[in-house]
């Protein structure tokens, strides 16, 4: 029996390797021949820093929702990378996001379940009141209106007159915020891309649902004891769902299957058409949305955008997933159910109960997917797994996500290309 992995080096990888383009040489093969990305890049604390930086601080990466910062002062709190973001809006309503850390002494200024910045849309460090507007610009360094300093001792915290010391210098740190849809991303590089070049196509492919009306309506968070990647891997492939998903494969057939992805940062497929609801769910339960021609009007799409989210769009919601890594075998998990502007659960009980019922039903789904990552990551985690042969039928998104991984750990920078038809079946013989 030929050992395929035979030179590779032995667990674990020297961290040396991991951004060494031979390292990944079974994976850079077509999908046919291919084998998986390396055991170590699911396990390895050394891989899952390097991976912080040359993936997670180098991408647009989808932290949240446009509604959630619909005014000034509204913000979210969320982390890439290790770093804490803010993102919220000026008075001018632009978005504004920033490192959450005080340019004093770097205090963290609002905690992660922030959702207004302060009184009066203002930020206000809690270590020595240093203060920011929404823009920000540092307004006071004590000295401004609401500083709680004591009466009598103001003229002890001016700093008007320290030597070299200009407000104007010392503002928030900014990040890179910009929108899609529904979706607030973030990019933690000094002077990145536009958000397009890493959607490609997808805007254009998605244009028709105008996604941007969309309204969150449930929120769930899972604590998963598995590495990211295997988080999204699963969701890329249909080969587990009779035997994981016995409920989802009843309305899920494996003939309705397409890939669907052109040029860009993302993995996709659709399911077409959208099957009726069985005794166990589905995906029925709401009206969809009237404005949906053609395929769009009957056809479930089913991104994964690189490199950490979840998108699901059918006709009548939506479906996200945000994964945010917190350690090599450790992921937290945002996830959103949403509903087209024609749809007003709080109006209209039949589709609150619809709401009801799609939550319901995506939460017994992704239960059952995130009981079989944890086991694959402990299976990974065995010394004696050096990866495994790539299924070409079932796992070519698989194949295009890891190769995206790999150019940003060995430091190429490109956009993988899509297929030749905007639809591909699956399996032309099912």
């Amino acid at each position: 029996m030929t050992d395929l992995y035979a030179d590779l080096p032995a667990r674990p990888v020297p961290p040396v390797l991991f951004t060494e383009e031979h390292t990944y040489r079974h994976t850079r093969l077509p999908v046919d021949r291919a084998s998986t990305l390396l055991p170590d890049a699911y396990c390895s604390p050394e891989f899952f820093a390097l991976e912080r930086e040359k993936v997670f601080a180098a991408s647009w990466v989808a932290v949240g929702f446009v509604g959630d910062v619909d005014r000034h002062g509204a913000c979210v709190v969320v982390e890439v990378a290790g770093r804490s973001v803010i993102v919220t809006r000026d008075r001018d309503r632009r978005l504004r996001a920033f490192h959450n850390v005080c340019r004093h002494r770097a205090a963290r200024l609002l905690d992660a379940d922030a959702r207004e910045v302060g009184r009066h849309g203002r930020i206000r460090c809690p270590y020595h009141s240093w203060t920011y507007a929404a823009d920000g610009s540092c307004l006071g360094t004590p000295l401004f209106e609401g500083s709680d300093v004591p009466p009598g001792e103001e003229a002890v915290f001016d700093t008007s007159g320290a030597t070299g010391f200009d407000r104007a210098d010392h503002g928030l740190l900014p990040v890179a915020v910009d929108t899609w849809g529904f979706l607030l991303f973030v990019h933690l590089g000094a002077d990145p891309a536009p958000l397009g070049d890493q959607l490609g196509d997808l805007p254009g492919r998605l244009a028709d649902h105008a996604l941007e009306g969309w309204v969150p309506r449930r929120r769930r968070t899972y604590d998963v004891a598995a590495n990211h990647k295997l988080v999204g891997e699963n969701f890329m492939e249909y080969y587990h769902l009779p035997w994981v998903h016995p409920e989802l494969n009843q309305v899920s057939r494996f003939s309705d299957h397409y890939r669907w992805q052109g040029p860009g940062m993302y993995t996709g497929m659709c399911t077409t058409p959208v099957s009726r609801n069985t005794e166990a769910g589905g995906w029925d339960g709401l009206p969809p949305l009237g404005s949906l021609r053609g395929e769009d009007a009957d056809a479930g799409r089913f991104v994964w955008l690189f490199p950490a989210t979840a998108l699901v769009v059918l006709p009548n919601h939506a479906y996200v997933i945000l994964t945010r890594p917190v350690a090599a075998d450790r992921t937290v998990e945002t996830a959103v159910l949403l509903t087209h502007p024609g749809t007003d659960p709080d109006a209209d009980p039949a589709a609150a109960e619809g709401v009801e019922q799609l939550d319901r039903f995506w939460d017994v789904v992704n239960r059952q997917d995130l009981e079989i990552v944890e086991r694959v990551q402990e299976g990974i985690g065995n010394p004696a797994y050096r990866g495994g042969r790539m299924c070409f039928r079932f796992e070519e998104p698989l194949h295009r996500f890891q190769n995206m991984v790999i150019d940003r750990m060995v430091g190429v920078d490109r956009v993988p290309e899509g297929d030749a038809a905007p639809m591909t079946r699956m399996f032309p013989d099912a």
